[in-house]
C-alpha cells in the first residue's frame, strides 16, 4: 500500500502537470494564456504554502517521536505494553517519513508547473 500511495501521488501530480502544459500550449491568444497561467500560479502558490506548512508539522512530529523514545527508555523493563508502544512509535516515524517524501514530490511538480506558467507568460 505504501508503494501504491507513492505511485498515486506521482500520477496525480504528473496529470496536473500535463493538464497545465496542454492547456497553456493550445491557447492561441496571449491574453487567455496569460490569464490561465496566472490562475494556475495562484493555485500552485496555495498548494506550495500548504506543503511547506506540512513540513513544519512533520518537524513537530519528529520532535514528539524523539521525546517519546526518550521517555520510554526507562520504562522498558520488560512489561507487556512496551512492544505495542514501540510499534506505534515506529509506525508514526514511518508515516512521517513517507509524508515528507510525498511533500518533496509535490514541491518538485509544483516547481515544474511554475516554470511552465512563467514560460507561457513570457512568450508571445
Amino acid at each position: 500500500m505504501v508503494f501504491l500511495s507513492f505511485v498515486y501521488r506521482f500520477l496525480t501530480n504528473f496529470l496536473f502537470l500535463a493538464m497545465v502544459y496542454f492547456s497553456l500550449n493550445y491557447m492561441e491568444k496571449y491574453e487567455h494564456r496569460a490569464a490561465v497561467a496566472i490562475l494556475v500560479l495562484v493555485y500552485t502558490g496555495m498548494r506550495a504554502a500548504s506543503t511547506l506548512r506540512a513540513f513544519y508539522f512533520f518537524q513537530k512530529i519528529e520532535k514528539l517521536e524523539a521525546e517519546t523514545r526518550r521517555l520510554q527508555a526507562p520504562i522498558n523493563d520488560g512489561s507487556g505494553g512496551t512492544n505495542t508502544r514501540k510499534q506505534i512509535v515506529a509506525d508514526v516515524g514511518r508515516l512521517r517519513r513517507d509524508g515528507e517524501i510525498k511533500s518533496y514530490m509535490d514541491l518538485f511538480f509544483l516547481a515544474l508547473i511554475v516554470l511552465l506558467c512563467v514560460a507561457a507568460i513570457m512568450r508571445q
